[in-house]
């Protein structure tokens, strides 16, 4: 049974902007066999440095993401350094397609680092294994953070991790492809699906032959939840079980199926191509769809590379009401502690410096999203690029629209995203009817968040 999460063909989280090179809504999928060495996590003590004889502690910080995360993190940590020189702090990253293998392998060797980057798809995996610090023991302030992307991290071993941003599920749309093909922009506070399908269709019609009107959903969670929030469902209940039916999933790819015949989406081979391009190659960014589900913070990444001024949309709901689009504020990723750190009130004055300083958010800015502490948000605003700007007011203008936050991944939910791809490519591709898809899709989902 694989206790942590170790992707073989990891793929980059969309909602991390410099990441290189992010993906659509993109997680890693298939969860391979972890280390047995792992059987017990509570036998041995961590690997952080001793304290030196000067009384001097140093603390290792692991974290994925590209070349501009790396230089922002690193000069928070000089801030950090500044201010506490008895505490130094030891960067570890690298990109994500390596990231959770290398975290695997330390936490089974009892080497994990002191402060962890965390995503939410594996932080219950890693709580509930006791690999990580129930940081409400800690002086780490929480009073100004949005609540719920604090309550996500949360769960049955406490708070193990602490909001680093905030995204919310969004769609991006290119004002270029609109314009050419003479179809106005829609109106994202009252139109539905049946609203999407029609746009996309026009814009389909009305553009050169390998354009689109919107790019295909179907290779991420964000986009099923949404869709199963709007329909009464969720991807998971809070007991760690999912939380619909074969036939939810099978109307959702049916609805995808006809966007495909009408054209308002690419090809089934179109849509496995896309699937492997990087951010900048995407659909959106070249032209090539007018629409695209994306995470809120992918936009100025985005916007850059397309070189459009990107209008960020909210879902289409079934009722044409932005107050039933289903919406929620995520963590984009969470920092969190090593349960075996040998300086957890070091490490806990280190989150609380990135969580709530303004030194702190004056130099990350928007690189892991919203800052989720409004106070630094409001201080840091002016220093931001016009298109994080953008993000924010978003993020701000579906506040009093949010549903209810999500329960969080469980256990194995690191498989998930990997069947939902595999299954959607076997319908488009006619290989299995929806009804099929959505039985054999839902067997495999139970399957892994069980075993």
């Amino acid at each position: 049974m694989p206790l942590f999460p170790r992707p073989a063909a990891a793929r980059q989280p969309a909602e991390t902007r410099s990441s290189r090179p992010a993906r659509r809504f993109r997680k890693t999928g298939a969860v391979a066999a972890a280390a047995a060495v792992v059987m017990a996590l509570s036998a041995c003590g961590g690997g952080s440095a001793p304290q030196s004889a000067d009384g001097t502690v140093e603390l290792r910080f692991s974290w994925w993401g590209g070349d501009k995360r790396a230089q922002l993190t690193q000069e928070a940590i000089k801030q950090f350094e500044a201010e506490n020189p008895k505490i130094k702090i030891k960067p570890e990253f690298g990109d994500w397609s390596g990231y959770w293998d290398k975290l695997a392998t330390q936490v089974a060797a009892n080497d994990a680092p002191d402060i962890i980057q965390m995503d939410e798809k594996y932080i219950t995996e890693y709580s509930s294994r006791g690999a990580l610090l129930d940081l409400s023991k800690y002086d780490i302030d929480t009073s100004k953070l949005d609540e719920a992307a604090l309550n996500a991290g949360k769960g049955d071993d406490g708070l193990t991790g602490i909001p680093a941003g905030i995204n919310a599920a969004t769609i991006l749309a290119n004002p270029k492809v609109f314009e050419a093909a003479g179809v106005p922009l829609p109106d994202d506070s009252k139109w539905t699906w049946e609203d999407f399908g029609r746009i996309a269709a026009e814009v389909t019609e009305k553009s050169p032959k390998g354009t689109y009107g919107a790019a295909a959903y179907g290779t991420d969670e964000a986009s099923l939840g949404v869709w199963l929030r709007q329909n009464g469902k969720s991807l998971y209940t809070s007991d760690g079980k999912l939380g619909f039916e074969p036939s939810d999933i099978s109307e959702w790819w049916a609805f995808l199926k006809e966007l495909s015949k009408n054209k308002a989406v690419p090809s089934a081979s179109e849509v496995v191509e896309a699937e492997a391009a990087p951010l900048d190659q995407s659909g959106l960014a070249t032209g090539k769809n007018g629409l695209a589900f994306w995470w809120s913070n992918q936009a100025p990444a985005l916007e850059k590379a397309s070189g459009a001024d990107l209008k960020i949309l909210r879902f289409p709901s079934k009722t044409g009401s932005s107050a039933d689009a289903g919406l929620w504020y995520k963590a984009s990723q969470f920092w969190s502690a090593s349960s075996r750190t040998k300086h957890p009130e070091e490490t806990a004055k280190f989150i609380n410096f990135l969580a709530n300083n303004v030194k702190a958010g004056e130099t990350l800015l928007a690189d892991r999203g919203v800052y989720p502490n409004a106070e630094v948000r409001a201080a840091i605003e002016s220093k931001l690029t016009p298109a994080d700007v953008k993000v924010v007011k978003f993020i701000d203008q579906i506040k009093d629209e949010l549903g209810e936050a999500p329960a969080p991944p469980p256990k194995g939910a690191g498989a998930i995203q990997e069947i939902i791809k595999r299954y959607t490519s076997e319908v488009l591709f006619e290989r299995l009817s929806t009804d099929e898809a959505g039985k054999k899709a839902v067997d495999e989902m139970k399957s892994a968040i069980s075993s």
